[in-house]
């Protein structure tokens, strides 16, 4: 028989960590998705040295495990001097901003492979249509490229925001307590680990359908969108 009035007791506490969990999500997939764009221009361009500093960023954060990506930021760069003296130190001292970093590094690498694919995938015929209605430069991009490389990616992105997510959870490891670090609390406390578990599991499972049903409907809006343009 399941304990009711501890599962709920147990769903109070676990939702104060939510919060923390949507900001670690929303600020990782920001600040990622800005660096994920710069790496996408420079792996397209023609300035080799740019080219092999962003193919070693996305080989470097998509071929290691989040998990060491995180050990290393949080107690390896406090094993470099020059930095602890650093402006940065305040910052990286933090297991928030820390844990930021981490996840934020590592969905970049995989969100400009995202943006890489959903360029390549916009057709030739697109691009030369719109060059014969004598677009070029940004103009082509704003008008033609971009809204189409963003039709083809946006799934996949809503994807990797899902999995961002989930990956916050890697962040209690760093004594950070969002959904994860309060469960881990919590079973430490009382070792009823099944029901604590349960109900984490169920938080995370209502998060990722939340963020897929709005990925969803975005997506919706914009075939629509694109379909009664070209009609």
């Amino acid at each position: 028989m399941l304990d009711w009035p501890f599962l709920t007791d147990v769903l109070g506490q676990l939702l104060s960590g939510l919060p923390l969990t949507l900001q670690l999500a929303a600020l990782s997939l920001s600040i990622g998705f800005a660096l994920a764009v710069f790496v996408a221009g420079a792996a397209g361009s023609a300035f080799a040295p740019l080219r092999w500093v962003a193919k070693a960023h996305v080989e470097l954060f998509r071929g290691t495990p989040l998990l060491l990506q995180i050990f290393l930021i949080y107690y390896g760069l406090g094993q470099i001097a020059p930095l602890r003296h650093s402006a940065l130190w305040p910052f990286l001292r933090e297991p928030y901003w820390c844990a930021i970093l981490a996840l934020a590094l590592n969905t970049s690498a995989y969100t400009a492979e995202i943006i890489r694919g959903a360029i390549q995938a916009v057709p030739a015929h697109e691009i030369e249509a719109g060059r014969a209605c004598g677009m070029s430069g940004l103009l082509l991009r704003r008008r033609i490229i971009w809204p189409i490389a963003l039709r083809q990616g946006l799934a996949v992105y809503g994807s990797e925001a899902i999995l961002m997510i989930k990956a916050t959870s890697l962040a209690s490891i760093i004594t950070l307590t969002e959904l994860t670090g309060i469960a881990h609390k919590l079973i430490s406390s009382t070792y009823r680990i099944f029901e604590i578990f349960i109900v984490t599991g169920a938080i995370y499972l209502a998060l990722t359908f939340l963020m897929s049903a709005a990925f969803a409907l975005l997506e919706r809006q914009l075939q629509a969108h694109h379909a009664h343009r070209r009609a």
